[in-house]
């Protein structure tokens, strides 16, 4: 694996296996200076949503960029009050016309919200089959949330997109999202930063001539997740990605394993109704 792997999703789609999250990334400049080095610097995939209001930033840095539009990955999300089927569509639009694209690559349910969902995956499902959108999938749905879903859709999600760290190790969900061949995307693989001074983590980037956050970061690739580190600071948007040259033993993957703790930055969709 290196900066140039591709993952191949359940419908075919090829996705970089490291995106440039940009949650809580400020709309405007600093959300643009972001993306656009991130771009210039190897990145080819960057994770946004109707929620972070900085559609429009990642669209202009993708085509101040000069990349291709066929060679890089933008995802974006249906925000919560603007679930079901016609509300679905027409928050879809704005989406696209905030970005000043054609299409998306990935198009995901942000949130599992009660009584509407279905009526939205129906409506993502439309854009599917239109070709508006290249894939589609779910954020932080659980697996009583993925059950559901299944039993309706016509269309597998390729992704379910859930916060996900050594240290919150969802491992049953990773792996009933394999048995139906939807990849896990980890948001917040480095905690915010709340948990890179562990020593545990600090004496494993030492053995390594690593960071703590390269480490996070190695470990959510070999685990097998598509990772999603969010920085502004071009120092750290680089180190993100210089990940690609090293790998961390069995005997060691096994014992950042054992790191879990349920320990969440975000919100737990656990109770979800």
């Amino acid at each position: 694996m290196d900066i140039n792997s591709r993952i191949k999703l359940n419908n075919g789609v090829m996705i970089p296996p490291i995106g440039l999250g940009v949650y809580l990334s400020k709309p405007g400049d600093e959300t643009y200076k972001a993306a656009l080095f991130a771009l210039q610097n190897g990145y080819r995939h960057i994770d946004s949503a109707a929620f972070y209001r900085n559609e429009g930033d990642v669209g202009r840095a993708f085509r101040d960029s000069g990349i291709k539009r066929e060679d890089f990955f933008v995802t974006t999300k249906l925000w919560n009050k603007d679930h079901g089927y016609d509300k679905a569509l027409k928050a879809f639009e704005m989406s696209l016309k905030n970005f000043q694209m054609d299409y998306i690559d990935l198009y995901l349910i942000h949130w599992p919200v009660e009584n509407l969902r279905k009526e939205s995956w129906k409506a993502l499902e439309s854009l599917y089959e239109q070709k508006l959108v290249r894939s589609i999938g779910v954020s932080n749905y659980t697996i009583r949330h993925i059950k559901e879903l299944l039993s309706y859709a016509n269309v597998v999600p390729v992704v379910n997109q859930v916060e996900f760290s050594p240290f919150l190790y969802q491992k049953e969900l990773q792996e009933f999202c394999m048995d139906n061949n939807i990849y896990i995307e980890a948001y917040t693989p480095l905690t915010r930063g709340q948990r890179l001074n562990d020593p545990r983590l600090v004496k494993l980037g030492e053995k390594y001539g690593k960071t703590p956050a390269q480490i996070l970061i190695r470990w959510t690739l070999q685990i097998g997740t598509i990772t999603l580190p969010k920085s502004v600071t071009p120092s750290r948007i680089l180190e993100n990605i210089q990940v690609f040259d090293f790998e961390i033993s069995n005997e060691d993957m096994e014992f950042i394993n054992s790191f879990n703790e349920n320990f969440r930055t975000s919100w737990d969709p656990t109770n979800a109704p």
